[in-house]
């Protein structure tokens, strides 16, 4: 998750280093993100397949390489292409994580599990920026950049060797000789791929020629339903469809595409207004989101701990927190200028960051606490998957709103994140909204309290 958002602060360094024009650079950020999110679902169901242990092992195993590769490129098309590789591997790892999680523990073991997940999450995607500058001072304008890339090899060596040292083995899910449905796994990466790449290519896509490709990704994704209920009925799908059919899991993945779109794009704004607006240093724009990511690891180790005692109400409450962080943050934007508006909004993201905390592992959590463990790698495939595409719709329209405001205001950056910013919290309203629903359905529903029903997760 962490190279998701520390590339962006390389990208000056990395056009000097390898005189790379802007197509290129373009793309060592968006086809991580593309790939990443192509092989989510097929990866968690060869995982359920074949066992996740393995199927983790070689993903991180993949990823060491091409970061290694990154590293030594000498040429940007040479960086492009193993940042398509280490995209494919990221998206080979995250799925297994979660099947493993769902795998090994049960109950309030499993929130803890997920809560240190979510702090995970929340703090790589925030220090991303921070630990990129600190590299990059490091190594050198020029060449600071490939420390970025050669980090993750000696951590990928680790992570194998305690993988296959505490990760239990087990057999795996279901029969090894049981089809992969190889017309839904095209059908659905050809989807994701039109729906995904006019919206992670950004401004070099014109607003209008986003729209085809958008719909015909759309229309392949309903023909990749249609074929999946037809392929269900005599055998597994890649997707098997009914588990949109449990409220808990439905909710959630909506709930987690709507908040990441908003979420994500926190930084990616933060970024360009302090560095472009304000002219900090990479690692000073970095600093700046330090607070957020404070709040959000403090936070999502105690929702992990108690969102089997609250269940969804506690999502409800860390959306209200984000939401009043992020007007808190705006009014600090309206009120100071200059270099002291990083002190200004400390306060405020790390209020928002302690929601964002009760967000991310609760509702993984929550989501997946009804999905059966041999369904378990690729109900997070799908999860990330939306995930991935709400990343990449919230940056395409914050980002769209921000540099629109940028021209329009005549390089006013005060002026263009304050107006993003108040995008971004639509977005996490809207999240808020879908959450109070499942809160208000999940009440409508409820049986009656008897020993067994008690016993069972909160929806």
């Amino acid at each position: 998750m962490l190279d998701v958002s520390i590339v962006n602060v390389a990208l000056p360094a990395i056009r000097t280093g390898l005189h790379s024009p802007q197509s290129d650079l373009q793309w060592v950020v968006s086809g991580y993100a593309l790939t990443f999110g192509l092989v989510l679902v097929p990866a968690g169901r060869f995982g359920d397949m074949r066992g996740r242990r393995g199927v983790f092992a070689f993903g991180v195993a993949l990823f060491t390489l091409a970061s290694a590769a990154a590293g030594v490129a000498q040429s940007s098309t040479w960086l492009v292409v193993a940042r398509l590789v280490q995209g494919v591997a990221g998206g080979v790892i995250n799925p297994q994580v979660s099947g493993l999680i769902q795998q090994l523990f049960r109950g309030a073991e499993r929130g803890r599990a997920f809560g240190l997940l979510g702090a995970t999450i929340g703090v790589s995607t925030a220090i991303g920026p921070l630990l990129g500058g600190l590299l990059i001072g490091l190594g050198g304008a020029r060449e600071g950049w490939r420390l970025v890339f050669y980090v993750n090899v000696p951590i990928g060596v680790l992570a194998i060797f305690l993988a296959y040292r505490y990760i239990p083995h087990r057999p795996p899910e279901r029969r090894p000789r049981e089809s992969v449905d190889p017309v839904g796994v095209l059908l659905l990466a050809t989807g994701v791929v039109l729906v995904l790449l006019p919206l992670v290519e950004g401004e070099r896509w014109h607003s209008l020629g986003r729209w085809p490709p958008l719909l015909a990704g759309v229309a392949v994704l309903a023909v990749f339903v249609g074929w999946e209920r037809h392929y269900g009925r005599s055998r597994q799908p890649v997707v098997n469809l009914s588990l949109f059919a449990i409220r808990s899991y439905s909710f959630g993945t909506l709930i987690a595409a709507l908040y990441f779109a908003g979420f994500t794009a926190i930084f990616f704004i933060l970024t360009l207004y302090l560095q472009e607006g304000l002219r900090y240093s990479a690692l000073g724009a970095g600093l700046a989101s330090t607070s957020f990511a404070a709040g959000s690891a403090a936070a999502s180790v105690l929702g992990g701990r108690v969102v089997t005692r609250f269940g969804r109400p506690l999502v409800v409450a860390g959306l209200v927190l984000v939401t009043a962080g992020l007007a808190a943050t705006e009014l600090a934007v309206r009120l100071v200028s200059g270099q002291d508006v990083a002190w200004a909004i400390a306060l405020p993201l790390l209020v928002a960051g302690l929601g964002s905390g009760l967000v991310i592992s609760p509702n993984q959590t929550l989501t997946l606490s009804e999905v059966p463990v041999a369904e378990a790698g690729t109900a997070g495939g799908v999860l990330q998957t939306g995930q991935r595409i709400g990343t990449a719709v919230g940056i395409a329209a914050i980002g769209s709103v921000f540099f629109a405001q940028v021209v329009s205001s005549h390089g006013d950056h005060a002026l263009a994140f304050r107006w993003a910013l108040l995008v971004t919290i639509g977005f996490v309203l809207v999240t808020l909204v879908v959450a109070l629903a499942d809160v208000i359905a999940a009440r409508r529903t409820r049986p009656a309290r008897t020993p067994a029903s008690v016993s069972r997760p909160p929806r």
